[in-house]
């Protein structure tokens, strides 16, 4: 009797044969990395379909918090969650920022905005929450939190490939946003970010 696998995510693959195509074209363009065509086309249609102004694509989805946090010249503390993938915390570390953790809505698992102030101190510079599968966090109230104590918000929003509240895209909340496109994630790109 032979084994049989169960995974716990399968990606959703097009056919081989309808994939060599661009293959093809890629080998004939001889531009196979450093914004070649297929990542501008990608870019662009990204932006139009998720509602967003500006995308800019990484190798993983990693990449895209660490810079996320350079760019917004984040140091100190940041409040985000246990609850996550480690590359949120990583990309913390990676840039000498210490994590401080807040638990979870045990309905929604998101970072519970009632338990934000109490972490707040003079070194907090932002807060870090994660969109859990997909299940937006609530913004409205991180936001409020933000605005009073002056601190930024980057969003993990690896999970929430094209997920809307009230017609306007969650990528659209804080001051950032990332998204991960790895094989797990609902839309992949086998990697990236």
């Amino acid at each position: 009797m032979e084994d049989k696998v169960i995974t716990v995510t399968s990606p959703l693959l097009p056919s081989l044969d309808d994939f060599i195509p661009y293959l093809q074209d890629i080998w004939n363009r001889k531009w196979l990395t450093n914004n070649g065509h297929y990542h501008q086309e990608l870019e662009k249609a990204l932006c139009e379909y998720l509602k967003v102004p500006y995308i800019s694509l990484f190798t993983n989805g990693t990449l895209p918090l660490m810079c996320a946090l350079q760019a917004l010249r984040i140091t100190g503390e940041v409040i985000t969650t246990p609850y996550s993938f480690v590359a949120t915390t990583h990309a913390l570390w990676w840039n000498g920022i210490k994590p401080v953790f807040v638990d979870i809505d045990p309905e929604t698992c998101n970072i519970d905005p009632d338990k934000i102030e109490a972490a707040i101190t003079p070194k907090t510079t932002a807060i870090m929450p994660v969109h859990v599968y997909g299940k937006p966090c609530d913004t409205e109230r991180i936001q409020a939190i933000a605005d009073k104590y002056g601190l930024k918000v980057i969003y993990d929003a690896a999970h929430a490939f094209g997920v809307e509240v009230d017609g306007k895209s969650i990528l659209n909340a804080g001051d950032m946003s990332t998204l991960s496109f790895h094989a797990t994630k609902v839309y992949n790109t086998i990697e990236g970010g």
